[in-house]
């Protein structure tokens, strides 16, 4: 099983935000291509989106289901990977102080992928989330320092409004 963790400095309310909104699966998944709904109202459980998988000039359509949705706290996914088969993705989400622990844990099912799972795979799977948590840091760290300017413009105008009173 291929496990990995990272610190996101964002509170686990905006990591959720980022992780419920299907429309930006592509941003912070490795190697996908837009994403869009496909059933449901991600991320409800049985929801899914649809995405593309890119390599060179060949492009894979993928979908991936919710299993389990814990609000706010994680998501049991799996991911439909054609001739590939289907693996188990796991995303929990921990306060950590202000920040989020964020906990990925990934395993195939059934197919290529199970028969063929190695410790080479595994290794694989490894640089993949290390890459992947990077860019969910990336997409959740922005989003945060958006919403902190945001309110100091708000708490700021508030402020200048009742000094001019």
């Amino acid at each position: 099983m291929a496990v990995r963790h990272r610190l996101i400095k964002a509170d686990p309310a905006t990591v959720w935000d980022v992780l419920a909104d299907g429309n930006r699966y592509a941003e912070w998944v490795v190697g996908t291509g837009v994403s869009r709904p496909k059933r449901g109202r991600w991320p409800e459980e049985d929801a899914s989106i649809a995405y593309e998988i890119r390599f060179g000039p060949f492009r894979v359509g993928n979908e991936t289901v919710v299993r389990e949705c814990r609000q706010g706290a994680g998501l049991e996914l799996e991911i439909l990977a054609g001739f590939l088969g289907t693996a188990r993705f796991s995303i929990e989400l921990r306060a950590w102080g202000r920040d989020c622990l964020v906990i990925v844990d990934e395993h195939p099912l059934q197919g290529a992928g199970a028969a063929l799972h190695n410790l080479g795979v595994e290794a694989l799977i490894q640089v993949r989330h290390r890459s992947m948590l990077a860019r969910l840091a990336r997409c959740c760290e922005d989003e945060e320092d958006g919403r902190r300017r945001a309110s100091a413009r708000r708490t700021g105008d508030r402020q200048g409004a009742a000094g001019d009173a």
